[in-house]
């Protein structure tokens, strides 16, 4: 009979063989949320940072949020997410971080709840102006200025509320404020403001129409050459719409209770052959925007109380100057420019010079050097 004793030698060393490790790491990581704190709003696109350590190294750190992970992952310190918040609706999120160790070993984070409100993460509204005509609807905004801004959108619809709008135009430039439409279809417009995070903001909303309502008439801006309102009763100001019957060739406000200044917008009437308003209560001065009425040939401001020197630019009108009937602007209180047109300047004689400004200039010297300076025209120095 054989005897097993050589056998026993092998069996213990296949048996030791074969026996797993005792040095297998189950220690888990260390994970903490820094940044944002528990209870904290947050907008927009939010950095959360955490710290995590293990024994034998950290592998990666992962973001989740209620529940469900993100796809957020960080493999190096220090670690950190970007969450975007734009696509989610506002309101309470549980947040935690897990942490992965070289060994396969995890651990979640302390949670946190953050509040998001993205209610006041949109645009700074751009302001629509009023709807300017002049060959077409000249429609401008204000610029946006904030730093994440990425376009304007200009809407139309037929509807005061936008309800149904269509795309009339888009830029991605911001200083590109202003759209030219000639094709005339009276419209609703707005214009909206979008960032690159997709938050949008509205402007208010104007109506484009080539129909200009002045003293409670409405005119066409396509059809009105003639405006005459003389002798209407007329009170208040001038309305600076009628800068936009830019057709006009004729206007006549004369004999009437007007007061207030010239509106400068009387400058947008290129088309003006004859301006007569006379008799009237206008006060100020003459606004220099009157200069752009180049195919002027019959003005009068005459009786009203106007101030002031008279725009130089008033010679370079297509008046003829040797008619008395082709311009007036006596009984006010003007005063001549500068003038080199000698038939201008020979119309505008008569009237009071503008009183003289005086200087006093004092140099290093005696008192009784102290000299007086005065009269831009033919400059008179005498002594003190």
């Amino acid at each position: 009979m054989k005897k097993p004793y050589l056998l026993l030698p092998i069996l213990f060393l296949i048996y030791w063989g074969c026996e797993e490790p005792d040095d297998k790491d189950t220690t888990p990581p260390t994970v903490t949320i820094t940044s944002p704190q528990n209870n904290s709003s947050v907008s927009e696109v939010v950095s959360i940072t955490c710290m995590s350590s293990d024994n034998e190294g950290v592998d990666k750190v992962e973001l989740w949020v209620n529940g469900v992970s993100t796809g957020l992952i960080d493999d190096s310190e220090p670690y950190s997410f970007d969450w975007n918040t734009t696509t989610l609706e506002d309101g309470n999120y549980t947040i935690i971080v897990r942490s992965y160790d070289t060994s396969e070993n995890t651990t979640d984070s302390e949670q946190i709840v953050v509040t998001v409100d993205n209610t006041l993460s949109i645009p700074t509204p751009s302001v629509l102006y009023p709807i300017i005509y002049n060959d077409g609807f000249q429609i401008s905004w204000s610029q946006n200025n904030d730093d994440d801004f990425q376009s304007y959108k200009l809407y139309e619809s037929l509807s005061e509320d936008m309800g149904v709008k269509t795309l009339v135009y888009e830029t991605e430039v911001r200083t590109d404020t202003t759209y030219f439409k000639t094709i005339l279809n009276y419209m609703y417009y707005k214009i909206v403001v979008e960032d690159i995070w997709g938050f949008q903001s509205s402007s208010n909303i104007e109506f484009g129409e080539d129909m200009v309502e002045l003293w409670g008439f409405n005119y066409s801006v396509l059809n009105t050459t003639v405006l005459d309102k003389h002798n209407n009763q007329l009170t208040g100001s001038i309305p600076p719409e009628i800068g936009n019957l830019t057709n006009l060739t004729k206007l006549y406000l004369y004999d009437n209770q007007l007061t207030g200044s010239i509106p400068p917008e009387i400058g947008n009437l290129t088309n003006l052959t004859e301006l007569f308003l006379q008799n009237n209560q206008l006060t100020d001065s003459i606004p220099p925007e009157i200069g752009n009425l180049t195919n002027l040939t019959d003005l009068d401001l005459s009786v009203n109380q106007l101030t002031g020197e008279i725009p130089e630019s008033i010679c370079d009108f297509n008046i003829n100057w040797s008619s008395s009937g082709n311009f007036n602007i006596t009984n006010n209180q003007l005063c001549p420019p500068n003038i080199h047109n000698m038939d201008c300047r020979r119309r505008l004689h008569p009237l009071k010079s503008c009183p003289v400004p005086v200087i006093y200039l004092t140099i290093n010297a005696p008192k009784k050097d102290i000299i007086r300076a005065a009269a831009p025209d033919g400059v008179d120095i005498t002594s003190y």
